[in-house]
């Protein structure tokens, strides 16, 4: 699978992954910074969280890791989380302030 392919279906397992306070996944949340596949295929994801005492801090990027590591294909996945910048409501997709409200 070309590695554009693949991101692309990393990033629609990312879809299915909700934050648990907010009815929208993590992708169209803005949550996700980078997503980085090396030559082994090993994903690399660079994610933020709504806060940094955001009640899944523990559970959601191990979620992350096991959903994109299960996937054919994809030998290993490590998520680095990161508050810098900082998330807010403006690094939402469009689909996510539209089901918000924010539109």
């Amino acid at each position: 699978m070309a590695a554009e392919d693949l991101e692309n279906s990393i990033i629609d397992v990312l879809k299915t992954i909700y934050d648990p306070e907010i009815p929208v996944d993590i992708y169209e949340l803005g949550l996700i910074y980078e997503v980085k596949i090396n030559a082994d295929k090993h994903v690399d994801i660079e994610m933020t969280l709504t806060s940094p005492n955001c009640p899944v801090a523990e559970t959601m990027p191990k979620e992350v890791e096991d959903k994109v590591a299960a996937m054919p294909g994809i030998t290993s996945a490590k998520v680095n989380i990161v508050f810098d910048p900082p998330w807010d409501k403006d690094m939402m997709s469009e689909v996510a302030k539209l089901e918000l409200g924010f539109l």
